[in-house]
C-alpha cells in the first residue's frame, strides 16, 4: 500500500485525536517505527492492522472511522490541498459527481505510484447517482460517503447518501441529489485573477 494513504490515516488520528492516540495505534498494529513516511511503500497487511486498531482505540468501527478519514481528507485546514484539487471536479455538485470517474488517474497524474480503488459513477434519472467502489480495503465506500458529504456542503448542494454493499465485495454509495443550490458553497476560485 503506498504510504500517502497510510499518512493520511496517521495525519488523521494524530489531528483529531492527538499524539498519544495515533501512538497507541502504532503499537497496536505493530508499526515501528511508529511512522509513516508518505512517499513509501508498505506490505498490504499493514492498512487493514492499522484500521483494526484506529478502530479499538476509538471505540468505534471501521465504517465510522473509514466516514471521518474522508472528511478529514476535504475539510481539515492541513489538507486544504486535497479539497482544492477535488474542487477542479466542476463548478458545481453534479459536475463533481461526473469528474469522480477520473479521480484515479488525476491522483495517479500527481502521485505515479497512488493506485486509487476503481470507481464508477452511474447517473439516472431524478438526480440519482450510483459510485461504485471496487477495492482490495474493506471500507473504501465508506471514504468517499465522508468525502461526499463535506463536498456536498462545500459546493452547497443538498444530497441524501447511503452505502450497501453486493456480493462481491464492492461497495455502491447511493446518491440522491436534491438540490444543487441549497445553501451557500464555499468560495472557490479555479483561477487567479490579474490585477
Amino acid at each position: 500500500m503506498h504510504g500517502l494513504i497510510n499518512h493520511s490515516f496517521q495525519r488523521y488520528m494524530c489531528d483529531s485525536y492527538g499524539q498519544d492516540a495515533w501512538l497507541a495505534v502504532a503499537v497496536g498494529a505493530g508499526v515501528s517505527p511508529p511512522t509513516f513516511e508518505p512517499m513509501l511503500t508498505y506490505d498490504d497487511a499493514i492498512t487493514p492492522a492499522v484500521l483494526d486498531a484506529m478502530a479499538a482505540v476509538l471505540h468505534r468501527t471501521w465504517a465510522e472511522v473509514m466516514e471521518d478519514i474522508g472528511a478529514h481528507l476535504v475539510s481539515h485546514p492541513k489538507t486544504e490541498a486535497v479539497r482544492r484539487l477535488l474542487r477542479f471536479g466542476g463548478m458545481n455538485f453534479e459536475d463533481f459527481l461526473h469528474s469522480l470517474d477520473d479521480l484515479p488517474d488525476r491522483a495517479r497524474m500527481a502521485v505515479s505510484e497512488l493506485h486509487l480503488p476503481a470507481i464508477e459513477l452511474h447517473g439516472y434519472a431524478d438526480g440519482q447517482y450510483s459510485l461504485i467502489c471496487d477495492s482490495p480495503v474493506a471500507g473504501f465506500g465508506h471514504l468517499m460517503m465522508g468525502i461526499l458529504r463535506v463536498m456536498a456542503d462545500d459546493y452547497g448542494a443538498l444530497a441524501l447518501l447511503d452505502l450497501e454493499g453486493d456480493d462481491s465485495g464492492r461497495e455502491v454509495v447511493r446518491i440522491q441529489l436534491i438540490q444543487t443550490d441549497f445553501a451557500n458553497g464555499r468560495a472557490f476560485d479555479l483561477g487567479a485573477w490579474a490585477i
